[in-house]
């Protein structure tokens, strides 16, 4: 099959292994993970692989370059593109904005911009070899009830990749450093020539960088990266609730080829609480309290996250009545969140004697049976 034929039928979104709606991070991350598996240095005999996954981000890593070649996929596979094609009836373009008659020119324009390529006398492009930026982690970090609710400075310890201790970096032995690629002469890129065509791919032989390196690092078996673990320091605000992901801005994996580091993501995990529990801004309380606390009133103390507070429980209170408690809540820039205390009438399991006497007295001054409207009395 005609290399040209291959740039429009070759699904470069199956070769990195993502959608069509994939993110350009996600390509990004895709791409970094192939050729990492692929290249020449870690694997010698995948070198076409490695050229059809820098063939792929080549085109999908550039949004314009990415945008042309989903215009030209949605054209369809073309027969030959040098024995033109009928005229759709009346002129004017056909799908895409792309003109009823194919001929050779408009294949080597279309070829040009899905490449960025010259025409026939065109200078090559060096592929995208240059900073990339660093992954995205995502670490886990416990926390007590008290500390998610009051806001806490702590550490969480990740494992990511850095740069190689022995080599520094180079993924070079000690006492050794990279040497010029002999196959690319240094750029990294190979010219080639497909008729009308002239293009070039990312060198086999370096990966594209330009540099080979000829005695690896024992350390990083010739990456440059070592995986480290780290502890890195993060200030939990008063208020943060389970599942919440904080953003740590370039304490993520260090980024390839001196790019920018991307970002952390901790994710909060809250534990339970003896004496509290949670509904968003709000605590909430479970109160025990007599049956003659609840039936003549009674004056209590409430624990809080700050000094107990006094609560009137008026008479005659049932078991489950909640009683809100204004600002004893959640803390929160928006203002924190209220104190819900829901009663519950202890029942006694044993009576003393005395005990027993009394509610016996009390059963019998009962007017009437709370039952009555059920009408089975």
């Amino acid at each position: 099959m005609a290399p040209q034929r291959e740039w429009f039928e070759k699904d470069y979104y199956k070769v990195l292994g993502v959608p069509k709606s994939a993110s350009e991070k996600e390509i990004t991350s895709a791409y970094r993970k192939l050729a990492k598996r692929y290249h020449p240095d870690a694997n010698p005999g995948a070198e076409d692989r490695f050229k059809e996954v820098s063939a792929a981000y080549d085109a999908l890593g550039d949004p314009p370059k990415r945008k042309e070649y989903d215009e030209v996929r949605r054209m369809g596979p073309v027969g030959n593109p040098f024995a033109g094609s009928r005229s759709r009836p009346g002129g004017g373009a056909g799908p895409g904005g792309f003109s009823g008659t194919f001929g050779p020119d408009d294949l080597g324009d279309l070829l040009g911009n899905l490449f960025n390529r010259g025409r026939p006398g065109g200078g090559a492009t060096r592929p995208r070899t240059g900073p990339l930026r660093g992954d995205d982690l995502e670490a886990e970090l416990h926390l007590s009830f008290h500390d998610a609710v009051e806001g806490v400075t702590t550490t969480v310890n990740i494992s990511s990749d850095a740069a190689c201790g022995t080599c520094g970096g180079t993924g070079a032995a000690p006492g050794t450093s990279p040497v010029i690629c002999s196959n690319c002469g240094g750029r990294g890129v190979l010219a080639e020539n497909q008729g009308l065509f002239s293009f070039s791919q990312p060198c086999p032989k370096c990966g594209g960088t330009g540099m080979r390196v000829e005695s690896p690092c024992p350390t990083c078996q010739g990456s440059g990266m070592e995986r480290r673990a780290r502890q890195v320091k993060v200030r939990i605000p008063a208020g943060v609730d389970e599942g919440q992901r904080i953003r740590l801005k370039g304490r993520g994996g260090i980024g390839p080829n001196g790019g920018s580091p991307g970002d952390l993501y901790v994710v909060v995990r809250v534990g339970q609480d003896d004496v509290f529990g949670r509904s968003g801004k709000d605590l909430t309380l479970r109160l025990p309290v007599t049956f003659a606390e609840a039936a003549l009133g009674a004056t209590v103390k409430v624990p809080t996250l700050g000094a107990p507070v006094t609560l009137r429980i008026p008479a005659g209170t049932r078991s489950g009545r909640t009683f809100r408690v204004r600002g004893h809540g959640v803390p929160a820039s928006s203002g924190a969140g209220d104190l819900l205390v829901t009663v519950e009438v202890v029942v006694p399991e044993q009576l003393t004697e005395a005990q027993r006497e009394a509610v016996e007295a009390l059963a019998a001054a009962s007017a009437e049976s709370p039952r009555r409207h059920l009408g089975v009395e």
